[in-house]
């Protein structure tokens, strides 16, 4: 979910520009936090951290419904947690477009959630996706495209595990 410049990010994203000496909001998608809950929205921002989760998917429909373009290779995102606390950079590396049924086992495991299995993918997009569809007025749908984004942690500062 996308969320706004605030001074913590603003600062963040200098601190970046600084590491590499040079302005780069120019490729700037988006500044966000995944899933809809707190306690997802933290978790996952950890295993990308963590490097464990390198990939995300979104509806299609839900790029449509808010106006926006789908991501491409090159795009930088900030994730943050669900208070909106810059956590890292993220450059997107490759970007496709599949039916939510052919959604890869590959896909999956680079995606980092749970036991990495298509079947925990599934179950658990189903969900969001579903709660997505509600939101936008739209049917979930085994055939409902998904954009599945990889990318790569460019920048983060201080970084810590949570133990």
């Amino acid at each position: 979910m996308a969320t706004e410049l605030t001074p913590s990010v603003n600062a963040f994203w200098s601190a970046f520009e600084t590491s590499v000496g040079c302005e780069r909001r120019s490729r700037l998608y988006e500044v966000f936090h995944f899933a809809d809950s707190e306690a997802l929205a933290d978790g996952l921002a950890e295993l990308v951290l963590r490097g464990r989760k390198r990939a995300t998917a979104g509806l299609v429909w839900s790029f449509e419904a808010a106006g926006r373009p789908l991501l491409k290779p090159g795009d930088l995102s900030v994730v943050t947690n669900w208070s909106g606390e810059p956590r890292c950079i993220v450059e997107t590396t490759a970007v496709e477009v599949v039916a939510f049924q052919d959604v890869s086992p590959e896909f999956a495991s680079v995606e980092g959630e749970g036991d990495g299995s298509l079947e925990h993918w599934r179950e658990g997009h189903w969900a969001y996706f579903g709660r997505e569809c509600v939101r936008i007025g739209k049917e979930p749908s085994p055939h409902m495209l998904v954009a599945c984004e990889r990318f790569e942690v460019i920048y983060r500062q201080g970084y810590q595990a949570e133990t």
